[in-house]
């Protein structure tokens, strides 16, 4: 259990209180909760659960078994054999053939292992990208939850509109972490388009 997990059990009544207020009254018009609700598509309370669901340690663990396996794809391209003393026409249509496997295996940017160590490098930049998503949510959760609007949800009467504003002043502080959080891992995806090609041997 981390920083988030701990926060995110203390401020669950807050975050129950922030997504029934959104839900059932809404926010003031204009307000900024608007747009981050457009962007995120959740109310802060799931949107914070679902970051908190996000695990770099399961990416993590599944690394060292990809990066083994890219070595084994680069070994087994050394280890076939050439036509050594063998020559003639099926010598040479073997050399050809046994060279395009090498290629496919590990001798080019497309290779299987070259996929494969650009594929661990993906995880290890996501396992980094939920690490920090995780610790600015955290940030964020802790500081609303001290905040004047937080004594509101969570208080006893206040004037009419005040706990759609407290909701709304809180919900897009969450949002807007969770959304631009969010757009990076996007960029990161959007970065790695040549491993979404498909590769035959």
């Amino acid at each position: 259990m981390d920083r988030l997990d701990q926060l995110l059990e203390a401020a669950a009544p807050l975050l129950r209180r922030v997504d029934e207020v959104l839900s059932t009254v809404g926010a003031p018009g204009g307000h900024e909760v608007w747009a981050e609700l457009r962007r995120v598509r959740l109310l802060p309370g799931d949107a914070a659960r679902a970051v908190a669901s996000l695990r770099p340690s399961a990416i993590l663990e599944s690394l060292p078994k990809l990066r083994a396996d890219a070595r084994l794809c680069a070994g087994l391209a050394d280890a076939l054999p050439g036509p050594g003393a063998w020559s003639g026409e099926a010598a040479d249509a073997y050399d050809q053939a046994r060279l395009r496997v090498v290629d496919r295996l590990a001798g080019d940017p497309d290779s299987l292992a070259h996929r494969m160590e650009a594929t661990a490098d993906l995880g290890d930049a996501l396992a980094g990208w939920m690490r920090r998503i995780r610790a600015d949510l955290a940030d964020a959760l802790a500081d609303v939850s001290l905040t004047t609007e937080a004594s509101v949800l969570t208080g006893g009467v206040h004037p009419p509109g005040a706990e759609a504003a407290a909701a709304a002043a809180i919900g897009a502080v969450l949002l807007r972490t969770v959304a631009d959080g969010y757009d990076h891992a996007e960029d990161l995806i959007d970065g790695s388009t040549d491993l979404q090609t498909p590769i035959f041997i």
